[in-house]
């Protein structure tokens, strides 16, 4: 599958942005949103959709991530929200599912809020961004890479990184992948206080997929996010974690997919 990766520069009410937006498949419109790990933690599954789907996916690059430059004026969640309905915008596109991972999840429930038209259905693969008493999520920036990948995935093993390994161009890049989850978060906490409450205006079908072995942030918090998005439905994923894309994509694929099609203006074949 091709894909074809270009710089869209966008207009916001703060300032100009560029943004990195990656695009491959023909078909039904999905905006994939990538999670604390960058881009590449998407990339895979996106090729996967536009090559098993008749899908056209929309991967963007978060400002700041995967060496890309951040405006000073974007540093939250619902800025970012707002640039990535602005790009809907830009591409003329309709009938969008949102499917965001992580704090791409916690975006794209900020999309939902916004109540765009160009959006049909929003899909949250372990989302963090909500306050849940007795369920914190776990912070990366305390956590050694091993310690990181044993909360997140049901096999660690298969997924283990060595930054030794790393080059220095690698190890810049993962820094200041860190550092901008930071600034977007906005604390260590990877939430907003005010996000669970605010969710009871979101009109959109939303799915909220989770890996059942994921200790970031784990099952009741995604029962949380369940129990405030009206008529959101929930899916356990079994034997994966945080990131199911990674660790499980054969089997998040049909999920979003079905729920992507079932809430689709002009229903998609595949």
């Amino acid at each position: 599958m091709t894909s074809t990766t270009r710089t869209v520069t966008l207009t916001h009410d703060s300032g100009d942005v560029d943004l990195t937006v990656d695009e491959q498949g023909e078909g039904h419109p999905f905006l994939l949103l990538h999670g604390g790990g960058g881009p590449q933690t998407v990339a895979g599954f996106a090729g996967l959709l536009a090559e098993q789907r008749p899908a056209r996916v929309v991967t963007p690059v978060h400002p700041g991530f995967g060496g890309t430059a951040r405006p000073d004026w974007l540093t939250d969640v619902p800025t970012l929200a707002e640039i990535y309905v602005r790009l809907l915008d830009e591409l003329g596109l309709t009938d969008v599912t949102v499917v965001g991972n992580s704090i791409g999840g916690w975006t794209a429930a900020e999309i939902a809020l916004l109540r765009s038209d160009r959006v049909s259905s929003v899909v949250l693969v372990n989302a963090v961004g909500i306050h849940v008493p007795g369920h914190p999520v776990a912070d990366p920036s305390t956590l050694t890479p091993a310690e990181l990948s044993a909360l997140a995935f049901h096999d660690p093993a298969k997924f283990a990184v060595d930054p030794s390994t790393f080059s220095e161009a690698q190890r810049a890049v993962a820094a200041a992948n860190r550092a901008t989850l930071q600034v977007y978060s906005g604390s260590n906490t990877m939430t907003d206080p005010t996000l669970r409450e605010r969710l009871a205006k979101v009109t959109h079908p939303v799915l909220v997929a989770w890996g059942e072995s994921d200790r970031v942030v784990d099952t009741a918090y995604g029962l949380a996010w369940t129990a405030a998005v009206p008529g959101a439905r929930f899916e356990l994923l079994l034997r994966t974690g945080h990131m199911p894309q990674i660790e499980t994509p054969d089997q998040l694929l049909p999920v979003v997919w079905d729920f992507a099609a079932s809430h689709a203006t002009n229903r998609p074949n595949g």
